[in-house]
Order: C-alpha cells, then sequence, then structure tokens
C-alpha cells in the first residue's frame, strides 16, 4: 500500500478476529506511536461494523478491504467504513456491506447507540470504558452531575451503578436526545435523569438549584470552536465546583490534549479550587495505550474536603 509498511496494522487485525469479539474495542491505535509510519491510521470495532480512519489521504483501500476479509475469518464483519480526517469536512464510505445509520453495541452489558462514520464520532468513546465501570463500582445513592455529556455513556453508566439521580449538561440537543435512547435501552427511570441542553456558562444558577452533587464528571471536548477551548475556559470550570458538591464528593475531570496533561488540571484545580484535593488518575483502555501519555487521554481523580 504505497510506501507504508502496513504490516503491523494486518497482524493487529488477525489477532482481534482470531477470536469472536462481541464487545466494541479499539483494533489498531496508530495515534499511540508505538508503531511508526502508521500514526495516520486507527481502526475501531462497532461490532458488526469496522470504522478504519485515516488522518492523511487513505493509500490503495482495495488492499486494505482484502486484508480485512481475509483476518475476519469467522464472519464478524458485517460493514467496513472508511473515515477521512485528513482535512476539515472530510467523509466516509462504505468500503464493503451495507450503509449502517445507526447500530446498538454492548459494553459490559450496557447497551449503546453508535453511528460509525455518520460523524466524526460514533458517539461513544471507547477509551472511556474503564471509567464507564468504575462509576458503576462508585455511583451507589449519589447524585451524579454530567458535564459535556455529549450521549450521555457516563450517566448510563452511573445510574447502572446505583446513582440517585444524574444530571447531564451538553449544549447540544440532539447528543442530550442520543443519551436519553441511551437511557431507555438499558431499561432505566428517566424519572432519576435531568437532561440540560444548554449551555454550561449560562446555566450554573440553574445546574446549583439542582442541589449538591457527590459525584461530579467534567469531560469537555479539547476545542470546539464557539463552546470550550481548554486553556480559555476550563479555570472557569473549576473556580465553580466548590460550590456545586457536597463534602467528600468525587469529581472526575479530563483533558486530551497533545499540548496539556493532568500537570495542567493538578495545576488549575490548586489555583482555582484548592479544597478540591487530587487523589490520582483513573486509567484509559489499555488499547489507547501512548508512547507519549501526557499527549493523550488523562482522567484525574479529585475529591472535596
Amino acid at each position: 500500500m504505497g510506501d507504508t509498511d502496513y504490516s503491523e496494522f494486518f497482524a493487529s487485525l488477525n489477532r482481534f478476529f482470531a477470536t469472536p469479539a462481541p464487545a466494541p474495542r479499539r483494533v489498531f491505535h496508530g495515534r499511540g506511536r508505538h508503531f511508526p509510519g502508521l500514526e495516520h491510521l486507527v481502526a475501531d470495532w462497532y461490532p458488526p461494523v469496522l470504522l478504519v480512519t485515516f488522518y492523511r489521504e487513505p493509500e490503495r483501500t482495495a488492499a486494505l478491504l482484502a486484508a480485512i476479509r481475509a483476518a475476519d475469518i469467522s464472519g464478524q464483519v458485517g460493514s467496513v467504513i472508511l473515515q477521512r480526517r485528513q482535512r476539515q469536512g472530510a467523509g466516509s464510505e462504505v468500503l464493503w456491506g451495507d450503509p449502517v445509520e445507526s447500530c446498538v453495541v454492548v459494553e459490559n452489558g450496557l447497551r449503546f447507540e453508535v453511528r460509525p462514520g455518520l460523524n466524526r464520532n460514533a458517539g461513544l468513546f471507547l477509551d472511556m470504558g474503564p471509567l464507564r465501570e468504575w462509576l458503576r463500582s462508585h455511583s451507589q445513592e449519589r447524585n451524579v452531575l454530567n458535564l459535556f455529556a455529549y450521549t450521555c455513556s457516563l450517566s448510563v453508566a452511573a445510574l447502572a451503578g446505583g446513582a440517585s439521580h444524574v444530571t447531564s449538561v451538553d449544549m447540544n440537543k440532539p447528543s442530550i436526545q442520543w443519551g436519553l435512547r441511551n437511557h431507555l435501552l438499558n431499561d432505566q427511570d428517566l424519572s432519576r435523569v435531568t437532561p440540560l441542553a444548554h449551555n454550561l456558562f449560562t446555566s450554573w444558577g440553574r445546574i446549583q438549584q439542582l442541589g449538591r452533587y457527590d459525584l461530579v464528571i467534567v469531560d469537555p471536548p479539547t476545542r470546539q470552536r464557539g463552546s470550550f477551548e481548554v486553556e480559555k475556559n476550563y479555570p472557569a470550570v473549576i473556580r465553580r465546583l466548590p460550590k456545586l458538591v457536597n463534602a467528600g464528593a468525587d469529581l472526575i475531570v479530563t483533558i486530551n490534549s497533545p499540548f496539556l496533561g493532568a500537570d495542567y488540571l493538578i495545576d488549575q484545580f490548586s489555583k482555582q479550587a484548592p479544597r478540591l484535593q487530587f487523589v490520582g488518575q483513573l486509567p484509559i483502555a489499555p488499547e489507547f495505550e501512548d508512547r507519549y501519555p501526557e499527549r493523550g487521554l488523562n482522567i484525574c481523580h479529585f475529591r472535596s474536603g
């Protein structure tokens, strides 16, 4: 395929599809910089869809598809979608199989609607799988606030873990509606869910009116024009948090930037909210291991004194 050696990618496909793969997972993570020359390539499995994403112009897609079909020895792949991310506005195409607008995947017993290839993100961040499991173990009888909730997978996990109530905030109304469908897919009681399709920065009063929280999740985009920029907006968010939480509350705060890591969050909390103490970092899915972890997703755990 051009001058690029794709043997590591093909080997990953062969290993992955050698056994049944019923759960969504990242199959290949070239962006983690462990495979020189393949930093432009990732592959995600949303059964039965394999989503292959190129961050540069794709090469010889027919050869790529042949390798995928050869690896799929038990016929698990129903559709292969190629997504182009090398430039703003690049789209996706079905390389093989039927177009799939949406499908439901199951992760550790929880069901989520995904739309692989339809948008830049499929609707379920696979690197956050361990955090969803952590929430299921730490949400019992807790009032949970999920900021930048997107499709509410973390809210679903919190309710599955016995949360008394979850408030999900995201300025994108279709994402919040998607999140409600995820709750319904898991037969969760919507009376225990408050969805707020609001701009966070104009909604602090409403969020405070809903009571103090025992568990807060802050998972913003790195940079989203018109809504959030890490260095500009994160300090203001952090300053607000002490007024929202009960004593002993847990706060899960993420950053995913090639320029800023966990140290940035720890420093900002010490400046903006010193009574919220750093506890440690939580793991991400092992398939997303990065040669330079500080440049990838960092999940920080703070606690209210």
